[in-house]
């Protein structure tokens, strides 16, 4: 089969704010209809409501405060098939979920974890933001803390899950968990590091970055049209 050339295309899909079980669903089928060659590969942008997801590696001991307490918050945990162990999601974090086919890009999904955090990487350096990594770690950190997180699943080359980036999210909810299983490591925003983006800037210079460092071409569509067609 001979080699592509130019960028390949990619479906960016912009959620706007989502519960996390209907946009769980929704990667589910998008995921299978790329397994089945049925559509391109596929970015998911979103801001969730606020939950604990936990992976495969996670322990509810990482969870601070009783399953009550939680409901009392309005807060639920959801057990899901990514890799890593506990993490938040809520209102002013930018939640990507690329659904990919890695058999177009590197088979290796280690590369593929290194190159999400340069996606973020340089995000962040776009807004006057230096950002890591950490040796055995993934994610992306600063020097107040980790400011993204990383979980990734795969199924049959066919990625699902992705990254977190703390823009301007509630700090607090970070405080009853242990982050990705971590103790005594800080988390960071970009907020708390003193720059005031909105969600909206935020997206677009991280899709921007996103087509560069996988090599692809956007398409913005609408969820409507996210199960016909390429």
């Amino acid at each position: 089969m001979r080699a592509q050339i130019g960028p390949k295309a990619c479906r960016l899909v912009l959620l706007g704010r989502r519960p996390y079980g209907e946009v769980w669903q929704l990667q589910q089928a998008v995921a299978a209809a790329r397994r089945r060659g049925s559509c391109s590969d596929t970015l998911l942008l979103v801001e969730h409501l606020p939950v604990y997801t936990l992976g495969r590696s996670g322990s509810m001991d990482n969870i601070k405060v009783a399953g009550d307490a939680l409901l009392a918050k309005g807060l639920e945990v959801i057990e899901v098939d990514r890799g890593g162990d506990v993490t938040y999601h809520g209102p002013g974090q930018l939640v990507g979920y690329p659904i990919l086919d890695l058999r177009g890009y590197k088979q290796d999904l280690h590369r593929y974890t290194e190159m999400l955090e340069e996606v973020i990487i340089r995000t962040l350096d776009q807004f006057g933001i230096r950002s890591f990594r950490e040796n055995g770690l993934t994610g992306v950190w600063t020097d107040s803390g980790k400011i993204a997180a990383i979980g990734i699943g795969a199924r049959g080359w066919v990625t699902m899950h992705g990254f977190a980036l703390n823009v301007q999210p509630d700090m607090s909810y970070f405080g009853l968990i242990n982050p990705c299983g971590l103790t005594n490591r800080p988390v960071a925003s970009m907020q708390a590091l003193g720059v005031e983006a909105t969600l909206a800037e935020v997206c677009q210079q991280l899709a921007a970055q996103f087509a560069g460092v996988f090599g692809v071409e956007f398409s913005l569509i609408k969820q409507a049209c996210l199960h016909g067609g390429q």
